[in-house]
């Protein structure tokens, strides 16, 4: 499922970024790699999304979010 569908509070897996090598590789470097857990802090449908990835909050904007797929927790 795509990030933006998360709702906010829910941990997920990222599975894939399915945009370009440049954003792909710009992902990485702040910690979304492929396997890696981490948390939904605010996703509202407009503005940024906030995640905390490896004890790091990032915020994400809308185009990004949409493509990257994760899988949820349960």
């Amino acid at each position: 499922m795509p990030l933006k569908l998360v709702q906010p509070g829910k941990e997920v897996v990222l599975q894939d970024i399915e945009w370009g090598m440049r954003l792909r590789k710009k992902l990485e470097d702040m910690g979304l790699t492929p396997g890696v857990r981490f948390k939904v802090v605010s996703g509202k449908s407009f503005g940024p999304c906030i995640i905390e990835v490896r004890g790091t909050r990032l915020a994400l904007g809308r185009n990004i979010v949409s493509k990257i797929q994760v899988n949820e927790i349960n």
